[in-house]
């Protein structure tokens, strides 16, 4: 029988340690439905999810995230709209539980404040495509807002455009000693030029593959998970709905279930309404490139990678990437 003592050595049995006591519970909530920009393909616009009447009483609040932690969670993830719009709300969860917060960056987060809050900035390309896709420069105001901070790292979403222009790109995150992570546009608003297809995918994964190579200290990724990213198909299996574990547990109605988070919910910002899942109801799972629910779903299925040394290590390599992107563990 292979167990993970069999397939690894004394070198990877130690960076297996380091991440297999965390019991990493996490849920994601929309603090606000108002937002600074109007990206072209945002997933939280184009399916209406903004149209939830948003709870305005902190109070109420404080009380539902309380209900959280003791529902289990002990990872909030913040999204919106744009969740530095309301401090106060993002405050309720920081006092409370471990809280990650995801925004365009055009607003600082006060580090008086929130002073080890993990940050992840939108990026969807260089000037010319954020002009394009999110109607500003985001980018440039966003260097100038987090230049050198520890706690914050780039969410680049890569589109078919930035093919042959990513280096760039990573290079000035990487000369303002901040970190990036890579995940791929899903164009849920069908923006014209923004598809990809068998070749686009081939060639990111290569640049993709490069950008990791030449800034390690600064690209937090790995490129098992680009190759389940940019190819849908993670050990002979097919991305889809059938494997999503990315699915709000209550609303989860397949059957069979397969492995899933634990407890995982995305929550409106009414404090009521449950989404489907971590993204959109209205998207096709088929067509879904969200990097989360990828490494989710890699992580989720830990059994089926003991199978060589080398299937695990992948398995390692993608789940200290999760842990270094909410800081379970150092960059």
């Amino acid at each position: 029988m292979k167990t993970v003592s069999s397939l690894l050595d004394d070198y990877w049995h130690e960076r297996y340690k380091r991440i297999s006591h965390l019991n990493i519970r996490s849920s994601i909530y929309d603090v606000t439905n108002r937002c600074n920009l109007r990206c072209k393909g945002c997933f939280f616009f184009s399916s209406d999810e903004h149209l939830v009447k948003e709870e305005n009483d902190i109070n109420k609040w404080k009380e539902f995230v309380d209900r959280e932690v003791e529902r289990g969670v002990n990872l909030a993830i913040l999204i919106g709209g744009e969740p530095t719009l309301c401090l106060d709300r993002v405050e309720a969860f920081y006092k409370r539980v471990p809280t990650y917060c995801a925004t365009n960056g055009l607003l600082k987060v006060p580090r008086d404040r929130f002073p080890g809050m993990m940050v992840g900035i939108s990026l969807w390309g260089n000037s010319e495509d954020e002009k394009v896709l999110r109607g500003r420069d985001t980018f440039t105001v966003s260097l100038k807002n987090y230049e050198g901070d520890p706690y914050t790292y780039y969410l680049y979403t890569i589109t078919p455009n930035q093919i042959g222009r990513i280096d760039p790109i990573v290079k000035r995150i990487h000369d303002a000693g901040l970190k990036v992570h890579l995940q791929l546009l899903s164009n849920d608003e069908g923006a014209d030029g923004f598809y990809w297809n068998h070749e686009k995918l081939v060639e990111v994964r290569a640049e993709m593959d490069g950008v990791l190579d030449r800034y390690p200290d600064a690209v937090i990724s790995s490129k098992y998970y680009h190759k389940v990213l940019t190819t849908g198909k993670m050990l002979g299996r097919k991305w889809g709905w059938m494997e999503c574990p990315s699915v709000t547990e209550l609303r989860d109605t397949r059957n069979p279930r397969p492995k899933h988070l634990i407890r995982f919910t995305r929550w409106g910002a009414d404090l009521k309404t449950m989404h489907r899942c971590c993204t959109s109801a209205t998207r096709d799972c088929t067509t879904c490139k969200d990097g989360a629910a990828h490494m989710s779903w890699i992580m989720v299925n830990k059994r089926a990678h003991i199978r060589t040394a080398e299937d695990l290590q992948n398995w390692i390599e993608v789940y200290e990437m999760f842990a270094k992107l909410y800081r379970y563990i150092p960059w």
